[in-house]
Formats: C-alpha cells, sequence, structure tokens
C-alpha cells in the first residue's frame, strides 16, 4: 500500500508551491522529524493548505515524493537564526 507524508502548510507557504516558486519545504531537524523522516519510505508527498477536508481538492496539492536534504537555512519564522532542517522536494525542484 503506498505511504504518503501529509505536510500541512500555512497559506503563504502553500501558494508558493502552488504557484511553482518554492522548490523546498522545511521542517525543523528535530527528534519528530526525524522519526517522521528518516529511514522511512514514502511513495506520496501531500501539502495542504491547513487541514482541509476530503473533498477541498484545490487545498491539496499532492505528488512523488522524491525525498528531503538536510542543510541549514535563516528563515523570519525562526526569528532569522541560523537552523538545521529537512529540506522536503516539491513539484518544482529541479
Amino acid at each position: 500500500m503506498p505511504r504518503t507524508l501529509i505536510l500541512p502548510l500555512k497559506r503563504h507557504w502553500f501558494e508558493a508551491i502552488k504557484a511553482g516558486t518554492k522548490p523546498l519545504e522545511y521542517r525543523l531537524y528535530n527528534p519528530y522529524w526525524c522519526r517522521r523522516l528518516e529511514n522511512q519510505h514514502y511513495d506520496r508527498v501531500r501539502f495542504q493548505l491547513g487541514y482541509p477536508k476530503t473533498d477541498q481538492r484545490d487545498r491539496i496539492i499532492e505528488c512523488d515524493y522524491r525525498g528531503y536534504e538536510i542543510t541549514t537555512v535563516t528563515s523570519p519564522e525562526w526569528d532569522n537564526i541560523p537552523q538545521t532542517v529537512f529540506a522536503i522536494k516539491t513539484p518544482c525542484h529541479p
């Protein structure tokens, strides 16, 4: 049975992925995300705007899962403090 990684997003990040301008979605490198991502196999990834109902397809972007990279980023979301993250590839990642 195919496994899907589900990633709820805030509106501005969801819209950027939908527009094709956000190649990577970040999740902090912490014990929770290590358990969910490291040594796990996923077939699909679902980027969703919040927690949509099943019939709200316009709030869901689903594609083949193409993995992640571990990197360090600086973002206003984290007070511009460099953070180690999982950079999950989105549909617009080359």
